[in-house]
């Protein structure tokens, strides 16, 4: 018997050192949300205004974006292990600048840092599917991709929580250490790993742009990821502003619990991911836009009611993760031999509409107030049902083509 902690009895990975990738991808994904439900906390003790304490949401997102797109690629590239590690040990050091910085420009470099870095979750990822056993590596990746997707639920709440004990940067601080110790124990623990026949990191970066060509619908599906997105992102970045002001008057630990209402995606995630095996991506895309669509008019409306607001809130974690995984089921079907590049084609855009949609979100809430950052979010909604629109008509011309080839004589 293996005495390795990081294999288990035929040498995979062992559910505890999964479980270790699925804390790591969590703490990782959710540095970028911290500062959600903080916003009106930061702006009085770094005595700024509101709109510009949202301007880290935005910011976080481009960031995110921007690593999403030039580093996760270095996983085809470089030793994985290492990789993984060095990206979290830097997505830990803008931590701690945010955290002890004590000035608003300090806590925009950190927020900067710590999104490009924090891209570390979507190597970890791949490398359970890899490194597991191939009869298991569903599970695998299933197992910590839950981490990834409860870090992000679990984020407002925690720095609403940590708040009301030492100030907003106390979430900040301790994330910083516990990232440094969780990488010093994924460097003891994982294997070290690198792709056989990599590629050149200019032929990777090309492979993109050549996928994104070849492929309209990985196209119209990145682009409706992005638009529907940067409609919740629009919430997401002034949410906190408005509860956290009459009527509501919220403090940061009870914005950052109703941050809970999102574990209800999490079952919306798993029935559309069935749903589209069946075939009924298309419909279940249409259903999951107009239901955001509906959430924002119950937000408009809720801007006195926290009840209405809270159900409204609801229906938008709702229809995010369904249209989501709506999609990854058409992409990944594209171009099955390339879908680490494909789904990095994709997550580039869908943070590109995140951190639109936070943008226009706060200036619209700076001009016209809630009512503003409604039509923000009402507009990114319908310009998707647009999207999937010229989407289903690239699935009526895919069905065509495929039955007319079905249709041609076969050679004798």
């Amino acid at each position: 018997m293996s005495t390795r902690v990081n294999a288990s009895e035929n040498g995979y990975l062992s559910t505890a050192t999964l479980l270790m990738m699925a804390t790591a991808t969590g703490l990782c994904a959710g540095a970028n949300y911290f500062n959600q439900p903080l916003l009106s906390s930061m702006a009085h003790a770094l005595n700024i205004s509101e709109e510009m304490a949202a301007t880290t949401v935005t910011l976080s997102q481009v960031a995110y974006a921007l690593g999403l797109l030039f580093l996760v690629p270095l996983g085809d590239k470089l030793e994985q292990r290492a990789l993984a590690v060095g990206l979290m040990l830097l997505a830990a050091s803008g931590l701690a600048i945010s955290g002890w910085g004590g000035s608003f420009s300090l806590l925009i470099v950190g927020t900067l840092i710590t999104g490009v870095f924090s891209v570390a979750a979507q190597t970890l990822v791949p490398m359970a599917a890899n490194l597991s056993d191939p009869l298991r590596s569903g599970r695998a990746v299933g197992l910590v991709m839950s981490g990834l997707l409860a870090g992000i639920l679990l984020a407002r709440t925690a720095a609403g929580l940590l708040s009301e004990i030492g100030g907003w940067e106390t979430v900040y601080q301790v994330s910083a250490v516990l990232m440094v110790l969780l990488a010093g124990a994924l460097l003891r623990v994982l294997p070290q790993a690198r792709n056989p026949a990599p590629q050149s990191y200019g032929a990777t970066m090309r492979s993109l742009l050549k996928l994104a060509a070849e492929h309209p619908r990985l196209r119209t599906r990145s682009v409706l990821g992005g638009l529907v997105f940067g409609s919740v992102s629009a919430l997401f970045s002034t949410m906190a502003l408005l509860l956290s002001a009459p009527p509501f008057g919220l403090s940061d630990s009870q914005i950052g619990l109703i941050g809970l209402i999102g574990v209800a995606g999490v079952v919306t995630a798993s029935l559309a991911g069935r749903l589209s095996d069946r075939g009924l991506g298309q419909p279940v895309t249409l259903i999951a836009i107009g239901i955001l669509l509906l959430g924002w008019i119950g937000l408009y409306l809720g801007s006195g009611s926290l009840l209405t607001f809270l159900l409204a809130l609801l229906v938008l974690d709702v229809a995010l993760p369904a249209v989501h995984i709506s999609n990854q089921s058409v992409i990944y079907k594209l171009a099955p031999q390339a879908r680490a590049r494909v789904n990095a084609v994709y997550m580039t855009c869908y943070f590109i509409g995140a951190s639109s949609g936070s943008a226009l979100g706060v200036s619209a809430w700076s001009h016209a107030g809630w009512a503003g950052t409604c039509a923000v979010g009402v507009g990114f909604g319908v310009v998707a049902l647009a999207v999937l629109a010229w989407d289903q008509s690239l699935k009526r011309a895919d069905s065509a083509q495929q039955t007319e080839q079905q249709c041609q004589p076969q050679p004798q």
